[in-house]
C-alpha cells in the first residue's frame, strides 16, 4: 500500500524466464507493492512455471500469443478485478529498473498526475544505457512529431515503464486498441485526447541480450503505426473524421493539473 492506496505491478511476459525471477526480487524489495501479476503471453520457456513459484503473484497464460498490446489488456484487467487503486507496468526483463516504483506510486496517490513514464530520454540514459543509435534517432523523431501532432510536450512516448491511476484504465477504450506494439502509442494519445496531463520521470534503462526489444522490420511497423495514431488524433481534433480510439460520445476533461513534470531518478 502507498498512502492507503493499493499497488499493482502487472508485468506482460514473453519468454521471460531468465530474468523474471530477479525483476520480481527487485520490484518486491520496493515495500509498497501489494500484488505482482504476470500475463505470460503463451511463452515458449519456462516462464509460466517459474512465475507460479513466486509468492503473492496471480499468473495467467494465454493459451495462443495474442501480443504485446493483447498482453497489457489483460493485465490491466486483471489489476482492476484485483480493485487495484495504482497500477505500474514493469517489463519483467530488466530493462527498467523497479527502484523508480515508490516515485512513480507517490505521483498518482498525490492526486497530482493520473500516468507517470519512466523517460529514458530525460537524463540522458538511453544512449548510456546501450540503446542503438538508430532506435534513438527514431525515438527523437517521432516523438517531434507526435508532440506537435498530439499538442504535447513528452520526452518520449516509447518507454515501456508506465503507471496508471485506476480512474485513466477504467475510462480509456482500451478494447479498441491494437494488440500489437502500438498499443502502447495508442494508450497515451486516448489519455491526452481525455485531457489528463501525464508526467514523467527520468529513467536509466539497460540493453543487454536478454533484454526484449524489436527488430528493424517491426520497429517501420510501430513507428508508421505511432504516425497514423497521431494523424487519427489530430482528425479526430478537427472534427474531420471519427475514430473508435477518439470517441466524441464522452465528455473530455478539462486539464487544471499543471504541465509535464520531470523528476530526476535515482
Amino acid at each position: 500500500m502507498y498512502r492507503d492506496k493499493k499497488v499493482v505491478v502487472v508485468m506482460p511476459a514473453y519468454n521471460a524466464a531468465k530474468t523474471l525471477v530477479r525483476t520480481y526480487d527487485e520490484v518486491m524489495q520496493q515495500g509498497v507493492v501489494d500484488k505482482v501479476i504476470i500475463v505470460d503471453d503463451c511463452s515458449r520457456d519456462e516462464t509460466t512455471a517459474l512465475a507460479k513459484k513466486l509468492p503473492n503473484t496471480i499468473v495467467f497464460t494465454h493459451l495462443k500469443n495474442l501480443g504485446y498490446g493483447g498482453n497489457q489488456k489483460s493485465c490491466y484487467r486483471l489489476a482492476l478485478q484485483e480493485d487495484a487503486d495504482i497500477v505500474i507496468m514493469v517489463h519483467p526483463d530488466s530493462q527498467y529498473t523497479p527502484h523508480l516504483i515508490p516515485a512513480m506510486a507517490s505521483l498518482i496517490a498525490s492526486g497530482l498526475y493520473p500516468c507517470v513514464l519512466g523517460s529514458r530520454i530525460l537524463g540522458g540514459y538511453a544512449l548510456q544505457g546501450g540503446m542503438p543509435a538508430w532506435k534513438y534517432v527514431a525515438n527523437r523523431f517521432l516523438t517531434a512529431a507526435e508532440n506537435i501532432m498530439l499538442g504535447a510536450k513528452l520526452s518520449e512516448y516509447h518507454t515501456g515503464y508506465r503507471a496508471f491511476s485506476r480512474e485513466i484504465l477504467e475510462r480509456l477504450p482500451l478494447s479498441e486498441n491494437s494488440n500489437d506494439f502500438v498499443f502502447d502509442n495508442q494508450m497515451l494519445a486516448q489519455i491526452l485526447w481525455f485531457g489528463y496531463t501525464i508526467a514523467e520521470i527520468s529513467c536509466p534503462t539497460k540493453y543487454f541480450k536478454e533484454a526484449s526489444s524489436i527488430n528493424f522490420r517491426r520497429s517501420v511497423k510501430y513507428g508508421f503505426g505511432c504516425l497514423g495514431t497521431a494523424w487519427k488524433f489530430r482528425m479526430a481534433k478537427w472534427n474531420l473524421s471519427n475514430s473508435s480510439l477518439f470517441p466524441k460520445n464522452l465528455p473530455m476533461r478539462t486539464a487544471t493539473a499543471p504541465a509535464p513534470v520531470s523528476v530526476a531518478g535515482k
